[in-house]
């Protein structure tokens, strides 16, 4: 193995090139046409572009992929996470072309990274199991029989593909239909598969994973546990390692189901087997994600060994430098720092991004694949960096957390780290005696908090502010004004005898909230509507957003049909 072809984007890529510069190896990046800047690209030993902007045309395309590693010489293929990083035709047709795939093989995946048979296997070694439908469904009938059976609430999964895309929990009857809709629209999405089932959701667990490495020597050992359950929307913004304020038998029962599990499916890579633990300690089988993790750094930080410097000897035929599972040292912290503001429920937002600052430290290590002037585009995932900070013990990992999230910069868009500061203000993450969050802790006990926090409210104008540039003695310099002072001042300047008719139609405009594409509208034309209904779904980086009723009224839609781009403020229609 000595050309490595990285069949990813964003800061795993960049992470993925400094790995192969690491190992002796040559890297060879792709891109799509908004990533040909991107760092990854300019610090790959070579880059070849997909010719494309959309996921489906560029890094979910298979025949493209193996046509480049053809063409660059490459002799091994790392699919990174997300896009085709699960995917079994992909890892077939990798192999099929001559070339080593770095990950477990295709039937293995099959096995594991469909959530239904991974529930078999499960089974099999005696894992414990929350109550699931035996295949996908195929209707909204279906979901709902299940749910008439086993009682809400439910989640609806992809059963292809994870990280949260395709995931949609339903407390109420009357949300499945969309629920089903929607889980299956994000899956063929992100997965290209659209096939979804369904499990009896779990009130207010923790979600806790534990990290695998497996050898084709039959060594299979647990790196280390992590705890990811600081989420919102089933998307992971906050993870540690080890695991914290879990029983000795939690933890052991924890590492030997999910070696039994990788064991009984042959495993050979690296994986992460997930699980939820209940409120009253009841630990159940979640799925098994076969690839490496978005939250890989914590376990590296805490327990010396460079996951993807393994995946690259498992490849190579070479046995684990570690065969026995290594005792956790000291604690480390995830913050996924992503284009989103989280003062406007998380809306994710591409731009430019203006200055990036990173901060420096003890315990400090910064993965992103981005740069000060670096675009983020809106096609693609919101993450732009992870922060990863590590101390020896949880209380210095917090403490160190704080500074450097304070010492973090980042502006010409708005990012999630005012989020990450606010929870580093609370107890119930942060105390030394008792774990107090759950996956749904961020839009249930966290929310008013959080929109009343010191840290949102210095960051929201920030949001409402635009920029332009102008010439300053001939040197361009950005300027940027509050939003309302700009339109207060546009308001000024066009008045006339009709300013009273114009106000008030802008006060009946159904505006966009995000940049993106309009999925379908959720309200017929001069529909009558009440404040709070769906009018309209629409989708940026791979999420859904709906967009709400403001008030009640008639809803007369604007003119742009399902597949329309749309920028963030743009009329969507009227109520009347």
């Amino acid at each position: 193995m000595k050309r490595i072809l990285i069949a990813n984007r964003g800061e795993i890529a960049v992470r993925l090139v400094r790995a192969c510069r690491d190992a002796g190896l040559a890297s060879i990046a792709v891109y799509a046409d908004a990533d040909a800047d991107a760092l990854h690209v300019q610090l790959a030993d070579e880059a070849w572009a997909l010719d494309g902007t959309a996921g489906e045309t560029t890094y979910l395309a298979i025949d493209k992929l193996i046509a480049i590693a053809r063409r660059a010489a490459a002799d091994a293929v790392h699919p990174g996470y997300g896009f085709l990083s699960e995917n079994a035709d992909f890892a077939r047709a990798v192999v099929e072309a001559g070339l080593i795939w770095i990950g477990p093989s295709a039937e293995t995946i099959e096995a594991l990274g469909n959530k239904l048979t991974a529930r078999e296997i499960a089974t099999r070694v005696g894992a414990p199991l929350a109550p699931g439908t035996d295949g996908p469904v195929d209707t909204p009938e279906a979901v709902r029989d299940f749910a008439d059976e086993h009682g809400l609430p439910i989640i609806i999964k992809a059963a292809h593909g994870g990280g949260g895309r395709g995931m949609k929990i339903v407390h109420k009857a009357a949300d499945i239909e969309d629920a089903f809709a929607s889980a299956v629209r994000e899956s063929e999405a992100a997965f290209g598969r659209g096939e979804c089932f369904v499990e009896r959701f779990l009130d207010r667990p923790r979600h806790v994973e534990a990290q695998i490495l497996a050898d084709t020597h039959g060594h299979i050992i647990v790196v280390g546990t992590r705890d990811c359950s600081l989420q919102r929307r089933n998307q992971k913004l906050v993870e540690e390692a080890p695991a914290p304020f879990l029983s000795d038998e939690q933890r052991q029962r924890i590492h030997d189901s999910a070696r039994a599990i990788c064991g009984e499916a042959g495993y050979v890579g690296a994986g992460t087997v997930e699980y939820l633990v209940a409120p009253d300690g009841l630990i159940s089988f979640l799925e098994v994600n076969t690839r490496l993790q978005v939250e890989h750094p914590v376990t590296e930080a805490t327990s010396g060994i460079d996951l993807v410097a393994e995946q690259f000897r498992i490849a190579d035929g070479q046995a684990l430098t570690v065969t026995e599972d290594p005792p956790p040292h000291g604690h480390a912290l995830e913050f996924r720092l992503n284009a989103e503001d989280p003062a406007r429920g998380f809306l994710p937002f591409p731009g430019t991004i203006e200055r990036f600052e990173p901060p420096t430290g003890a315990g400090i290590r910064v993965d992103t694949g981005v740069r000060s002037g670096a675009i983020v585009p809106d096609a693609f995932d919101s993450l732009i960096a992870k922060l990863i900070v590590a101390g020896d013990t949880r209380a210095q990992a917090l403490q160190r957390a704080r500074a450097a999230l304070d010492e973090f910069v980042i502006t010409g868009l708005p990012t999630v780290i005012p989020f990450h500061k606010a929870v580093l203000r609370e107890p119930a993450f942060t105390a030394d005696d008792r774990f107090g969050v759950h996956t749904h802790w961020i839009e249930t006990d966290f929310s008013e908090r959080l929109a009343a926090s010191d840290e949102l409210a210095a960051a929201a104008p920030e949001a409402d502010r635009r920029r332009f540039t102008i010439d300053l003695d001939g040197k361009a310099v950005q300027l940027g004004l509050p939003a309302a002072l700009l339109n207060a001042l546009g308001t000024a300047q066009t008045a006339t005898a009709d300013t009273h008719a114009s106000d008030e139609a802008d006060d009946n405009a159904v505006t966009a909230t995000l940049s993106g594409t309009l999925v379908q509208w959720q309200a017929d034309d001069g529909a009558d509507v009440a404040e709070g209904d769906a009018l309209a779904v629409l989708e940026a980086m791979k999420m859904e957003t709906t967009i709400s009723a403001p008030r009640a009224g008639t809803f007369e839609r604007g003119d742009q049909q399902a597949g329309d781009a749309v920028a963030n403020g743009d009329v969507l229609g009227r109520i009347g």
